[in-house]
């Protein structure tokens, strides 16, 4: 059995540089147990697995596929920056000739839409509720030790943590911060919390337009210590910030790529 495979690295114009992910082309059914013995032997943080849905499909043509994502240790709900590189891939590797593709996933119908010189995703939005700090004090305390928070939320839908960080650090701070992502599993194991992620208020520094904000994201109980650019965390950062800055537009960084946000 042949397969072909692509890595593609996302949200960067740099080989080598942003989030990499592997996308798999599957023209036939494949074994269940095949896909995660795949992602592991691939060993990146997402590994996509591209059908099609009916038998006369064909990935040149067709508009509309089935899309699932393993980390190295399980299959995950949603994934941003492989969607991203599946539909780069079917768009400049397989020359697909729509202009917009729709991927069948676990979080419901998701589109991709090639513009003049890039893809633009559909995402959903997921709201995170005020935490009391209490429930998740060892876990904060395990990840960032005595950093200074200024706000705690929980998206039951996504099963992540937000962490935002007190509004006098810079965003060097962030990137220079040190976690300790393997030890987070021995204090949160109850399934509840699935990703961590912090983040902080934007600043100017000299960027034109400003970031509006910061973040990194954490996932070791799905087998990713850090994950260096994540769609499926933004769906949580977006609302978030969207409300705290009453923007819709957003300029971000999530170390180590930049996106542009469109929450509309």
């Amino acid at each position: 059995m042949k397969l072909p495979i692509f890595i593609a690295d996302a949200f960067t114009v740099k080989a080598f540089r942003g989030n990499p992910a592997a996308v798999c082309l599957l023209e036939n059914q494949l074994d269940e147990d095949m896909h995660q013995k795949i992602a592991r032997e691939m060993n990146l943080s997402e590994t996509a697995f591209i059908r099609k849905l009916h038998p006369t499909d064909n990935f040149t043509q067709s508009s509309c596929f089935g899309l699932r994502w393993f980390t190295p240790a399980s299959e995950v709900p949603l994934c941003g920056h492989a969607t991203l590189a599946s539909a780069a891939v079917l768009f400049y590797k397989i020359k697909n000739v729509n202009s917009t593709l729709s991927f069948i996933t676990l979080s419901g119908e998701l589109k991709a839409r090639r513009t003049e010189d890039s893809i633009v995703l559909d995402f959903p939005l997921y709201p995170a509720n005020p935490m009391d700090s209490c429930e998740v004090d060892n876990l904060i305390k395990t990840a960032i030790g005595d950093t200074l928070v200024q706000d705690i939320r929980y998206s039951p839908d996504t099963r992540k943590l937000l962490v935002r960080l007190s509004d006098t650090y810079d965003r060097s701070f962030l990137e220079n911060l040190k976690v300790n992502a393997q030890n987070l599993l021995q204090v949160e194991n109850t399934g509840k919390v699935k990703g961590l992620i912090v983040t902080l208020k934007g600043k100017s520094d000299g960027q034109i337009p400003a970031f509006d904000f910061y973040s990194r994201y954490f996932a070791p109980w799905v087998g990713v210590a850090e994950d260096p650019v994540t769609g499926s965390a933004h769906t949580v950062l977006s609302s978030y910030w969207s409300q705290q800055l009453g923007k819709k537009n957003m300029h971000v960084s999530s170390a180590p790529a930049i996106s542009l946000l469109d929450h509309s």
